[in-house]
């Protein structure tokens, strides 16, 4: 493996949720402690779940794994580091101060820019806690997918400039000196990302057309800020030796070397892994030792079938379910990679063809929507919360607004102020509750974030709720965006997973979540799952059989309904694509409009030359009809095959 060459001191993995990062970080470390070295493997994911990959409880502290000597692991939850961060900044002037001004601190210190810094806090004093290395060889970050990895890489030059710039300020973190303390760690950590010597990078992606172009702009965005000892490993490839012997087998092998063979600009240069799809879910020791063998295919494994399939509850009596209610919020939650934007826009997409007025709409980072849905329908709105576009938005009404009575230092002060990455979480939310708010007069379909991200979405709805409600009190009826969000009436949210052990443990987590905010999930949605597909794959089926207890714990532990969508063999077909067949086709229609017409004419001019002429022009001009016809009916069905297609 040539990411496991020569490893320095510090190693990142990081992409899409989903593609496998917290398996191969495991792995990795397994490796090297097998080797003799002294690893800690750290997670800064939100959704962290190393613990349950090693079968036991690990926290915020460092704690050895029991299975494996030589290493050790530490989970940095956001939560508990937000509420240390906060008590380590009240605490100190509780009694010192009235007790309104301690509130208010305690105010700005308890939003969702608070959890992230705090987190990231935590994350600096690891990397540059020199102690450490004379402890372990090697450290092992876990990071979150890839959109939050992006903006938790980018905190350190961005946090240390805004204070280097505003010592006098007051940032949305609340008083500056809970982080002017931490002023040299910062540049200790930009420091070290950054050198080669101390650091690697390992992007990890899977042989899919989004996943790929996702990592390339991971690759690209690092790169600009100066992480340039990167590595990529192409996770879950599935062997040859299973295409040979199964149709749905056949098309995934032949999608994923494609893929392949298009590596995004950038990627292709790097040093290359490539990991191959495993029969077992990699959870346990011994799973996750085979997981970096280089050498030969997955055995050959024994031709069967899959037994007792599951329930295959219809996608189109989900769509039914929902049309029900004529208009609504429709919120696609859970962890990233697991096929929201699919299920977001094949819902979407169902539902316009069904005559209703709908709005498709994304909040994620990533924004995968463009290659998800190529073509359109009448009634079907498609759009993209832009955090860059919404954060310059709300930075222009501000300094309009707060800005206009100002004085020059005020509205420097202010400027300043509105630099601090925390403002993009604020623009985005704004945006997102303009949005919902058209739920009232018809279908809304929101593809969100991956979890990490949507659970910080969801806080700030929270304290925007509790802000209106403390100004408003029992003056005046009114509905905020978090009121909408808990009305089982007004919004359904269907969280969406994998039949695989993470993905239903954090949606589990995930629901749990929004059940304490008083929002509860109106169904699962189980994607691609192999057990109701049509395959004899061995792997594949094997696959499946592992996939069967995680579909019975949704059913009988967590969800109220489910629907399981199998893997679709559906060719996706593109927008340009189709304006080939529809030209195609068009031409044949007119060349036989023309040669049956001349036919037809030449055996009628005898009787009548004019009436074969006309007789023909008819002729010509149906099929032309028939041929736009044609090209219409292709350009729909593009869009919803393209929809439903497993990408």
């Amino acid at each position: 493996m040539k990411f496991l060459k020569n490893i320095p001191s510090y190693l990142f993995f990081t992409g899409k949720g989903g593609v496998g990062k917290t398996s191969i970080s495991c792995a990795t470390a397994i490796r090297l402690a097998e080797l003799g070295k002294r690893v800690l493997l750290v997670s800064t994911d939100p959704a962290s779940n190393v613990g349950q990959v090693f079968d036991q409880t690990i926290g915020n502290t460092i704690q050895p794994v029991t299975a494996v000597p030589g290493l050790s692991a530490l989970e940095i939850d956001p939560q508990d580091a937000a509420q240390q961060y906060r008590a380590r900044i009240i605490n100190p002037i509780k009694g010192l101060l009235p007790d309104d001004v301690v509130n208010s601190i305690s105010e700005q210190l308890s939003g969702a820019c608070t959890t992230e810094i705090a987190a990231f806090d935590e994350f600096t004093g690891l990397l540059t806690d020199t102690s450490l290395l004379t402890r372990f060889d090697h450290i092992i970050f876990d990071t979150a997918p890839t959109g939050h990895t992006i903006r938790l890489l980018q905190l350190p030059g961005a946090w240390s400039s805004f204070i280097e710039s505003n010592p006098d300020g007051a940032s949305c973190l609340g008083p500056m000196a809970g982080l002017e303390k931490q002023r040299e760690q910062y540049a200790h950590a930009v420091e070290a990302l950054s050198d080669p010597e101390r650091t690697r990078l390992v992007l990890v992606t899977r042989l899919q057309k989004s996943t790929l172009q996702e990592v390339g702009r991971t690759h690209d965005e690092l790169s600009a800020i100066g992480l340039k000892n990167q590595y990529l490993v192409i996770n879950g490839v599935l062997p040859a030796s299973e295409a040979e012997r199964d149709a749905l087998a056949a098309v995934i092998w032949q999608r994923e070397q494609e893929a392949l063979a298009n590596l995004p600009t950038g990627l292709s240069d790097l040093p290359t892994d490539n990991l191959y799809l495993q029969p077992l879910n990699m959870v346990g020791v011994p799973a996750l030792k085979g997981l970096l063998n280089e050498h030969a295919e997955i055995a050959l494994l024994p031709e069967q079938s899959i037994q007792n399939k599951p329930e295959n509850m219809s996608f189109s009596v989900l769509v039914d379910d929902i049309a029900r209610s004529e208009h609504g919020l429709i919120m696609l939650m859970g962890k990233g990679g697991v096929g929201k934007t699919t299920m977001a826009a094949a819902i979407a997409i169902s539902l316009a063809d069904k005559g209703f007025d709908v709005h498709l709409t994304t909040s994620d980072p990533a924004a995968h929507l463009s290659t998800t849905l190529n073509g359109s329908l009448k009634n079907l709105q498609v759009s993209r919360i832009n955090p860059q576009d919404e954060t310059e938005r709300y930075r222009q009404h501000v300094l309009e607004t707060k800005g206009r009575d100002l004085d020059e230092a005020g509205k420097r002060l202010l400027e300043e102020e509105l630099r601090s990455p925390c403002t993009e979480e604020i623009a985005v939310f704004q945006a997102f509750s303009r949005v919902i708010r058209e739920a009232g007069k018809r279908f809304v379909v929101m593809d969100t974030a991956p979890t990490g991200h949507t659970l910080l979405l969801l806080d700030a709805t929270g304290a925007y709720h509790r802000e209106i409600a403390k100004k408003m009190g029992n003056k005046v009826h009114f509905t905020t965006p978090m009121m909408q969000l808990q009305d089982p009436e007004r919004t359904k949210v269907l969280l969406v997973t994998l039949p695989e052990t993470t993905p239903v443990l954090e949606a589990a987590n995930l629901q749990s979540d929004l059940e304490r905010a008083g929002i509860h999930p109106w169904g699962w949605i189980i994607n691609n799952s192999l057990s109701i597909a049509q395959t004899h794959s061995p792997l594949l089926c094997l696959r499946a059989q592992q996939e069967l207890p995680q579909i019975e714990a949704v059913k009988n532990q967590h969800a109220r309904r489910i629907w399981p969508t199998q893997q679709r063999r559906i060719v996706e077909i593109s927008t340009a694509e189709t304006r080939v067949i529809s030209l195609a086709l068009t031409s044949a229609f007119m060349f036989c409009g023309i040669g049956f017409g001349s036919a037809v004419a030449s055996w009628l001019y005898p009787l009548s030359g004019f009436y074969g002429v006309m007789i023909s022009s008819v002729l010509f001009l149906l099929l032309a009809l028939a041929s736009l016809w044609t090209s219409e009916w292709l350009r729909a069905r593009s869009a919803k095959y393209q929809a439903v297609h497993l990408s």
